[in-house]
């Protein structure tokens, strides 16, 4: 089939145009392009993210499973798509790689991690401002919430496009005064656009809700006090006042709501229990009270915390991966001693990156913990460097006895541990996989070797992260040579080493031995079963590896297996919290939102249980300590707050269905349109170098267009099943350069042919055409300002005077065509007058659409300057009531002298009251004066640039 370089400029125009930001069509590229399922409920929340252009911004709270992740991506894709490339993540520390991996796997979008090593190492190379990625190599900047907060100052000075944060319920005490990470970012990030994804806004206050929506827009409410007075007391009337205000500005969807369209599994639990051997639990005791000394030379002061919680994690890992830390204590020590040879600081960086290399989580630890310990070291005297000679002799004899310990009881119990959970499998008709999770290097390395032995030598992966082993080597080397040339080598060696060893797992592995390493960004549907060899205290990042399994796309109920030491009361506790309240083993649902909302960030939980560990010594001081903390968490978890919750932000499940049914068609049909206008332009323009299937939508590029030198040749795929092809989207480059040539290709008034019946399909709206003739135009129209957009307005007529209508336009132009002649084409005044009719109706719905946002914003501001002269107003009666508890003091009053003492008060507060009546009518005409300054911006926003343009007019004829 041959199509036109009319029908060509067309294709091009529509899959570049400006869509308004309630329009469902506006995410068609993101949509189309990206590596993801259609779930309608996170288009629906993509849309509603900017609906407005005077949105500043909003707070996706989704329940958990739902796919936040995926609706912020859509809204990245679509501000890269449209040239604004500037965006930064704030996420969690654990979380940082995970962001990256999706957005590159399901988005195809760069992302850069910036942290303090990165960060540094662009300043030496000159680079003002490390935030600010180089333009001919743009990237999304994702950082910490700690590093973000440090570096408060650089961030300041961007014109952000969108800024994302993720996790975003760590920032919804900013109200209150203590709160510095919450106070620098909002303070830093005050005018950029934000997207807030949380599953729990409001847990304990609706004061947490006014700090959230604080963030992304001071002008929703007043302030804190106005909005504490007005929301004190929730009667219908005032609950529906605030539901009204916070519509706008908060989206939340609930799982039983999308249940049509995803498939949801379960969790079960599998405990295995073990005991230790004597010598393991005499190595645990000694080592338990050494770390309780009140007084320990070989960990730095400065991270004295960190690293007790780090030796407390390779204590409850292995003999092996405690064996080596007691290792390293003895050599920082005996160095300290030498300290003419090395410098304190040497020593404790030594020492840092020797718990790294085993733990490889340490630099995200030290970060999460970072300001946890003070101190410096001082010159030694000679009662230290006494102490630390008899700590060398415990720390020697410790590391020794681990060294002797060539067994783990933990281990042996993990062999039972594996037949058990292989049979679930068979049981539950999932594949033999399993990926077996440790927090050290040195446990995974006696893992390979402890299951090499018995019987699963031919059956293992390693993940870590560095993945040098030779093992690891021989895949990656394997899996580049096999995926030459196509889409899925990155030309990064993390990245693509990663995917080596996932295929390698489906296809040939049946255990993973994986590090934390593997908790972040990799998917691994087809494995059913999650093996939790060390346990992280952190719920959060238990939740991240079960996550890695229990996830959209898994086809099994995933089998989680917990290690369980009978001889310690601790780590019995720490497992009955874990799984009862937390309930992170079992259900559909993995950890509530409510309980892990309860606990605002993990890292406050985990510092929680290491104390315990440290001040615990007996049964029940542990029980105790543990009652104390489950007390903490019920009060967290008020029932009447989720009650509050469901009201506020929850809609009705029917309403829900009929949206995200209306979503999903729509979308769909978006989607399929540009495909196949990208699929007929690309056939178009690369005719001569490319060979095409059009049954499977594959192409062969066989030489390369001019001009574009980078861009590979061999075969491409349009959608997302592309194999060993390059995946062909919108926002490749090639399709980038065939759609940006089409659209600038001048065309000519010109006698066009459409073939009806080489097209081999039917449509009942074209056949009154066949065999006719006339005339039709298509102009652009243009509208620049608050929210740009483009339409394409086509209007015809035949010979014989009937109108063609739109619909029918735009369906002839898909239809096989040639060119046979051109001539100057005279446009009826009927097809001038339809075009003419077109643009005043587009132009009328846009100036409906600026009246509704008018009015919207108007109300913001109207409700803004109400609560602002709230405040003003409580101020005086709050004076009032000081007064009139005076004067009622004075009634009552005994004797003369101190009926004059309280009178001289009341004089005093009466000058007080003046002169706040003088500062609330100053405040109440400089709110004024601020809202119409505001109301001025909004006018401003609000104008438009229109500009029309003729694209082409054509004769047709249909045969």
């Amino acid at each position: 089939m041959t199509w036109t370089n009319h029908q060509a400029k067309y294709f091009a125009h529509e899959l570049t145009r400006r869509h308004a930001s309630d329009n469902s069509a506006k995410l068609a590229t993101a949509l189309m392009d990206a590596q993801v399922d259609l779930n309608p409920h996170q288009v629906e929340a993509a849309l509603f993210a900017f609906k407005s252009p005077f949105s500043k911004g909003a707070i996706l709270a989704d329940e958990v499973g739902l796919g936040k992740t995926i609706e912020a991506g859509l809204v990245l894709s679509q501000k890269w798509a449209e040239g604004k490339c500037r965006i930064l993540i704030i996420a969690p520390s654990s979380l940082r790689k995970q962001w990256v991996q999706e957005l590159q796997d399901k988005f195809f979008l760069p992302a850069t991690i910036l942290e303090a090593k990165s960060y540094n190492e662009a300043k030496r190379t000159g680079q003002r401002n490390p935030f600010e990625m180089p333009a001919k190599r743009p990237s999304l900047v994702i950082c910490s919430y700690q590093f973000a907060s440090n570096k408060a100052d650089d961030l300041m000075t961007l014109p952000w496009d969108l800024v994302v944060i993720d996790e975003a319920h760590r920032l919804r005490n900013v109200y209150k005064t203590g709160n510095k990470i919450g106070k620098a970012l909002k303070t830093a990030l005050s005018n950029a656009p934000k997207l807030l994804l949380t599953a729990t806004p409001l847990q304990n206050s609706l004061m947490e809700l006014y700090g959230l929506v604080s963030i992304i827009d001071d002008y929703a409410f007043g302030d804190a006090k106005s909005f504490r007075s007005r929301y004190a007391r929730v009667t219908d009337e005032v609950f529906d006042d605030l539901k009204t205000r916070l519509a706008p500005l908060c989206h939340r969807t609930l799982r039983r709501q999308v249940l049509e369209y995803i498939r949801y599994t379960n969790r079960i639990p599998l405990t295995q229990e073990f005991v230790p051997t004597e010598d393991e639990q005499a190595l645990y005791d000694m080592v338990s009270e050494y770390l309780r000394r009140p007084n320990l030379q070989a960990l730095p002061s400065s991270q004295r915390k960190l690293m007790i919680l780090v030796m407390r994690k390779l204590l409850a890992s292995s003999t092996f991966a405690i064996a080596g830390a007691l290792d390293s204590l003895v050599n920082k020590l005996e160095g300290q001693l030498k300290k003419d040879q090395q410098s304190s600081e040497r020593l404790t960086s030594k020492l840092e990156e020797a718990f790294s290399d085993d733990v490889e989580t340490f630099d995200e630890l030290a970060e999460e913990w970072n300001g946890e310990d003070e101190g410096e070291n001082e010159p030694l005297t000679q009662e230290d460097i006494d102490a630390i000679q008899e700590e060398i002799r415990d720390l020697r004899d410790f590391r020794d006895l681990a060294v002797s310990i060539t067994e783990n009881a933990k281990g042996t119990s993990l062999l039972s541990a594996l037949q058990a959970g292989f049979a679930k499998a068979r049981e539950l008709g999932s594949e033999e996989k399993v990926i077996l999770f440790t927090e050290s290097r040195r446990t995974q390395e006696y893992l390979v070797r402890l299951l090499s032995q018995h019987g699963y030598d031919g059956d293992l992966v390693l993940f870590n992260g560095s993945n040098t082993d030779a093992q690891s080597s021989a895949i990656y080397k394997d899996w580049i040579g096999r995926h030459k040339g196509s889409d899925r080598v990155t030309g990064s060696r993390t990245a693509d080493m990663r995917q080596a060893l996932v295929d390698h797992f489906r296809s040939t592995a049946k255990i993973m031995i994986a590090t934390e390493a593997a908790a972040e960004g990799i998917n691994l549907q087809f494995c059913s079963m999650v093996v939790n060899y060390d346990l992280p205290w952190n719920p959060q990042r238990i939740e991240q590896r079960i996550g890695r399994c229990h996830r959209y796309g898994q086809m099994h109920d995933v089998v989680v297996v917990n290690f369980l030491n009978k001889n310690n009361e601790a780590d019995q506790r720490v497992y009955a919290l874990l799984a009862e309240k937390f309930q992170l083993f079992s259900g559909v649902f993995g950890a509530s939102d409510e309980v892990l909302g309860a606990i605002e960030s993990g890292v406050d939980f985990e510092k929680r249980i290491v104390n315990i560990y440290q001040t615990c010594r007996t049964p029940e001081a542990i029980e105790e300590e543990f009652a104390k903390l489950r007390a903490e968490m019920d009060a967290q978890i008020d029932e009447t707050m989720k009650d509050t919750r469901q009201k506020l932000l929850e809609n009705f499940d029917a309403e829900v269905h009929d949206r995200l049914r209306i979503n999903l068609e729509e979308s769909k049909h978006y989607i399929n349109q540009h495909e196949q206008f990208l699929w007929k332009l690309t056939q178009h323009q690369l005719r001569d170098l490319a060979r095409f299937d059009s049954s499977e939508l594959n192409f062969v590029l066989e030489r390369r267009p001019e001009g574009c030198p980078d861009i590979p040749d061999g075969p491409y795929h349009l959608g997302r099943d592309f194999g060993e092809a390059h995946r062909y989207r919108l926002g490749h480059p090639l399709a980038q350069h065939i759609v940006q040539r089409a659209a600038e290709t001048p065309v000519f008034d010109a006698t066009i042919v459409f073939d009806y019946g080489q097209w081999g399909a039917q449509a009942e709206l074209l056949k009154p055409l066949r065999g006719k003739s006339g005339t039709l135009v298509l102009h652009k129209l243009s509208v620049d300002g608050a929210d740009a957009e483009d339409h394409l307005l086509f209007a015809g007529v035949t010979n014989d005077g009937q109108l063609v209508s739109d619909e029918q336009i735009r369906r002839l132009m898909t239809l096989p065509a040639t060119q046979t002649s051109a001539s100057d084409i005279r446009v009826p005044e009927m097809v001038s007058n339809s075009i003419e009719g077109y643009k005043s109706e587009i132009l009328h719905g846009i100036s409906e659409r600026q009246a509704i946002w008018f009015d919207e914003e108007m109300g913001k501001l109207d409700k803004w300057a109400e609560d602002k002269r709230s405040t003003l107003k409580i101020n005086l009666r709050d004076l009032d009531d000081e007064i009139k508890e005076v004067k009622k003091a004075i009634r009552q009053a005994a004797n003369l002298p101190d009926k004059i003492a309280l009178q001289r008060k009341a004089k005093q507060l009466e000058q007080k009251r003046d002169e706040a009546w003088r500062e609330y009518d100053g405040g109440a005409r400089e709110i004024e004066r601020l809202k119409d300054d505001l109301i001025d911006c909004v006018e401003a926003r609000l104008s438009q640039n229109i500009q029309e343009e003729r694209l082409f007019a054509i004769a047709w004829q249909v045969v």
